[in-house]
């Protein structure tokens, strides 16, 4: 049943049954309830009379008392016995047992003690019970029927002469249009509580789903969001800020205090900022935990309530990841370098050829040794020149989603084997590293300058965090369970944040203030150019854990088919 009809339609038309909606059902229980228990009020008091009546010598009472038991009894096994139900608009079995028997019982006892008591005002309880729960013409109905049962009192009144005819009639016509009132003012307040109390659980629905989604966009912001009182202690904190304020994976659930830690004393000093200069603040400050480098953080803070308001003033921190953002604006700043350094090499590809072919005219006449040591290093340099053209254009036309020519394949072991030991040599870190060959004879695609690169960034990365203990350093090769060769660089330092595991194969994105962040970048373009997976993972390796760096190559023998599900990884 619509709460709102067409305009131009009268009200009564609007809303047949204020109790029709299904989500009203609470209400009319709860008043159901309340008229049932009104009637069994009513039929007890009505006892009760009788037997005073009865007490004080009054006679021809025997008739009303067993009226007033029946009544009683009916009450009750309606109001234990039935469950409450909206009436129809015709007189069903429901109306029958509730309002007809008040009818009945009412007019029974006006007519078993003429001259008596008059059970006139009871009446109101029938008209009352049909017009707020019932709909307009059940009301109608109902005053009408007690209207008659007046109106046959007054003539049978009349026809005894224990009555004015006149008066008698006029009684009953004035009580029945007082009825009629009653039955009509009733039935349009039912109407109006039951719309008002539509709109009210509509609009909470509306504002628990609201909230809800609020939630949820707090909750899956990447930025961090705290809400303080003046004192420091957090009311609130979504995920991304308990993230960025935890130390060591702990969890920060709210509510919690500023000042319970030292490394949010930053935090706390920009909080009572604001709240002393109630003005927002900003600011980028370090929070810095024993044994782990600092978590650098732009925070905003804005009060949520004016200096003059009754309720306690709270203050929302925006807390933002600066190597996040440091990291943004290199993609940006590397995206337009991008766009430059491809038309820079386009430029330079004409004057170098010319450069190579005029070098290689004046070779043919050149006797002196020396002046063709000179004329090679011009050659070799050319020649670097241009392979960085190339490898600058082939970024610039997005050649690392081509698959590279499948015709460049090395033996693995052999070949991690022969840079290792450069890398090695070269860094006087023989000591520290342990090399374990165990792929055999497998050949992979990949290029051997490529992978020297590759590894010697591994290489740089696990030397820079591992300690000096022997065995700190580890090379391993193996052949995986779908048949395709493992490398790996293990080494034994402290785990990485989840901050930077997020973001480690990005360009420009470190943990070190000094590094470019490019080469776990360089890294992932290399492999993904030879159809190689790779990925980070903290794992144990004997007694010891540490980070470990896996590459899964594509074998010279078959296609990439790599399931890492059985890893806990951050890959490309």
């Amino acid at each position: 049943m619509p709460l709102h009809a067409p305009s131009g339609q009268n009200s009564t038309e609007k809303i047949a049954d204020p109790w029709d909606c299904e989500s009203a059902m609470n209400s009319f229980a709860r008043l159901w309830y309340v008229f049932m228990t009104a009637r069994i009020a009513i039929a007890g008091v009505l006892v009760i009379l009788q037997m005073a009546l009865h007490t004080l010598g009054k006679t021809a009472i025997q008739n009303s008392m067993i009226v007033c038991l029946l009544y009683l009894c009916a009450t009750l096994v309606v109001r234990y016995g039935s469950h409450p139900k909206p009436p129809r608009s015709t007189f069903d079995a429901q109306w029958v047992s509730t309002i007809g028997v008040d009818v009945l019982a009412f007019s029974l006892l006006n007519f078993l003690q003429p001259g008596g008591i008059n059970y006139t005002p009871l009446y109101a309880l029938p008209v009352l019970l049909s017009s707020v729960l019932g709909p307009i013409v059940l009301a109608f109905g109902t005053a009408a029927s007690v209207t008659l049962v007046l109106l046959a009192d007054a003539w049978s009144s009349s026809l005894q002469g224990t009555g004015e005819f006149n008066s008698s009639f006029l009684q009953a016509g004035l009580s029945g249009s007082g009825f009629f009132l009653v039955a009509l003012l009733s039935n349009q307040l039912a109407l109006r509580l039951a719309r008002e109390e539509m709109l009210a659980k509509k609009s909470q629905s509306a504002a628990r789903m609201q909230t809800q989604v609020n939630e949820l966009v707090i909750a899956t912001l990447t930025d961090g969001i705290l809400v303080a009182d003046r004192h420091g202690m957090v009311r609130s904190a979504n995920p991304a800020a308990r993230r960025l304020l935890s130390a060591h994976d702990a969890v920060c659930p709210a509510p919690f205090s500023l000042a319970a830690q030292a490394a949010w004393q930053p935090l706390m000093a920009l909080l009572e900022r604001s709240f002393s200069t109630l003005s927002p603040q900003k600011a980028d400050i370090s929070l810095a935990y024993p044994g782990l480098s600092a978590t650098r953080l732009q925070v905003h803070s804005r009060l949520a309530a004016l200096p003059d308001s009754a309720h306690e003033s709270l203050c929302v921190l925006f807390l933002e990841d600066l190597r996040e953002m440091e990291a943004r604006l290199r993609i940006e700043k590397l995206a337009a370098m991008g766009r430059m350094s491809a038309a820079v090499a386009h430029e330079i590809r004409n004057p170098l050829a010319a450069i190579s072919q005029a070098n290689e005219l004046l070779e043919e006449d050149l006797i002196d040794p020396g002046q063709r040591r000179l004329s090679l290093m011009i050659h070799q340099n050319a020649q670097r020149l241009a392979k960085i053209v190339d490898e600058v254009l082939d970024i610039a036309r997005a050649q690392a989603q081509i698959p590279a020519p499948q015709t460049t394949r090395l033996q693995l072991d052999e070949t991690v084997q022969s840079i290792a030991a450069d890398w090695a040599r070269q860094n006087h870190a023989a000591a520290r590293l342990h090399i374990g060959l165990d792929a055999g004879e497998a050949a992979v695609y990949f290029d051997t300058e490529h992978l020297r690169r590759l590894m010697i960034n591994l290489l740089d990365n696990a030397l820079r965090y591992a300690s000096q203990g022997e065995r700190a350093i580890q090379i391993s090769t193996q052949l995986a369970a779908s048949g395709q060769a493992r490398l790996s660089v293990w080494s034994d330092g402290p785990p990485l944040e989840k901050t930077v595991q997020r973001h480690l194969f990005e360009p420009f994105f470190s943990s070190e203030s000094r590094s470019s962040g490019l080469g776990l970048y360089i890294c992932r373009e290399l492999c993904e150019r030879y159809g190689a997976l790779i990925a980070y993972q903290r794992v144990h390796s004997g007694a010891a854990e540490g980070n470990e760096f896996f590459i899964l190559f594509k074998a010279a023998s078959q296609s990439l088919s790599t399931d890492l599900s059985h890893f806990d990884t951050v890959s490309v």
